[in-house]
């Protein structure tokens, strides 16, 4: 298995160097403030009660503060701001303005932006600041190569509804703590959504991380190509939660093809659930660098499908890797089907042990490497797997079988599956808590008995 160093290259934020190939691939008195529209939910994300009922709480909390509105162009930076026909026009103005907690930031639907918009203010978990968006049409969209699109360094916002697109790494970077990120759209950027190191505790759901398929690095030096990811997590305790992540994908000098939906580099117990992700290179990679570490990241009730020619789930390594060892990662409840020829499920090289990978009721179906192990292996049980090839040994309930799912993109069971019931059961803990305790359908995960293998409950 080859992977790049994370060593830094000029003009290239180091947290996202390390990236890999696979085994056995060379793989409107004043107008009303309008308050941001709650977007309902669309095929393929998920939104929980708890989640719902917060973010209302939040636009209550916010609309007792002040609203600031930005127009690209009918606004005018020596305005005070304060209604759509008196709004500011750069998003350099509204980067400065002095928000307090439960203030409101609002960007003209239809309007487009070139540079960055830097939310640099604290709010509170109480108060929190919310940028948004107001009037109709097309979500707001900020773009341009020379920096990140939206950069958070503040903490306790919430952000929605606005596009970051063809920016210069990051559609949104996050460098503080507690932030939301919800219904955001990130597109046709190195990285759509970039957790950094010092980016912890904050979360991004139900949006769409849609076609980050650049790559930052892809020269003629060998093994050091990086670039094309959904989600870059080299911070701590995030959750990435019920999003559509698709087409984190590139083509590279170093690996053939490159990217994942979800990198995870120097993160530790970030919690990855409920997102549906299709056509990306790989599903998730982890690794870290000297110093640092990439423990405990949980995986639970993705939905993981690919039309691509090669591909990957999850591809993780010991301590006699470069970037290893990774330790603590679990994934649950998977659902993968990856039907090419080059592909793998999953890939734990490199002094492979059961503090390294634990799997739980997985269903895997890939068209080539259905999983690898090296030294004494993972920690698995209670998985369904199908693939041409197998180097490793299936644990407790574990079988080698066909899933059986309703098709390439529908991961649910058809009856008769010899995923129903052959799961193991867990506690609420092993999804994240309570509140994530269900499948990719909402339903509940029985836990007194054998729940069935997969994403979704027959």
């Amino acid at each position: 298995m080859l992977l790049a160093t994370p060593a830094a290259a000029a003009g290239v934020p180091p947290e996202g160097r390390a990236r890999h190939s696979s085994p056995s691939l060379s793989l409107a008195a004043p107008p009303r403030a309008p308050q941001p529209r709650i977007a309902q939910p669309r095929a393929g994300l998920w939104t929980s009660p708890a989640g719902a009922e917060g973010l209302a709480t939040v636009l209550e909390r916010s609309a007792a503060g002040r609203a600031y509105y930005v127009d690209p162009r009918e606004g005018d930076d020596e305005a005070p701001g304060t209604t759509p026909g008196k709004a500011w026009r750069s998003l350099g103005r509204a980067g400065e303005a002095r928000l307090r907690p439960g203030d409101t930031l609002l960007l003209k639907r239809g309007g487009k932006w070139k540079g960055s918009l830097t939310l640099g203010r604290d709010g509170t978990a109480g108060h929190p600041i919310t940028l948004g968006a107001y009037g109709k049409g097309a979500r707001p969209k900020i773009s341009g190569r020379d920096d990140d699109c939206v950069v958070v360094t503040g903490s306790y916002w919430r952000i929605s509804e606005v596009r970051a697109s063809d920016c210069g790494w990051a559609g949104f970077r996050v460098d503080g703590r507690h932030n939301d990120l919800w219904d955001v759209y990130a597109d046709r950027n190195v990285t759509g959504v970039w957790m950094t190191a010092r980016g912890g505790r904050n979360v991004v759901r139900n949006s769409q991380i849609v076609d980050n398929d650049r790559m930052s690095v892809d020269d003629a030096e060998p093994d050091n190509d990086s670039g094309a990811f959904g989600v870059l997590l080299n911070g701590d305790d995030n959750r990435v939660i019920g999003n559509l992540i698709t087409g984190s994908y590139a083509r590279s000098q170093d690996y053939v093809t490159d990217g994942a939906a979800v990198e995870v580099f120097d993160g530790d117990r970030n919690l990855i659930a409920h997102n549906v992700a299709r056509d990306n290179e790989t599903f998730t990679e982890l690794g870290h660098g000297p110093g640092a570490s990439a423990s405990g990241n949980l995986f639970a009730n993705n939905v993981v499908t690919s039309s691509r020619p090669r591909g990957s789930f999850l591809i993780t390594r010991g301590p006699g890797h470069i970037v290893g060892p990774v330790r603590g990662t679990v994934a649950v409840n998977n659902s993968v089907y990856l039907p090419a020829r080059k592909t793998i499920g999953f890939s734990c090289a490199d002094g492979c042990t059961k503090k390294i990978l634990i799997l739980r009721n997985n269903a895997i179906k890939v068209g080539g490497l259905v999983g690898y192990e090296d030294a004494s292996g993972i920690d698995d049980a209670g998985g369904v797997y199908d693939g041409k090839v197998k180097d490793f040994k299936p644990g407790r309930r574990s079988i080698r079988a066909d899933p059986r799912f309703n098709g390439r993109h529908d991961l649910r069971l058809r009856s008769g599956s010899p995923a129903i019931g052959r799961g193991v059961p867990l506690k609420a803990s092993w999804y994240g808590g309570a509140p994530m305790a269900h499948d990719a359908a909402g339903r509940t995960i029985r836990r007194s008995k054998n729940p069935d293998a997969g994403a979704y409950q027959h």
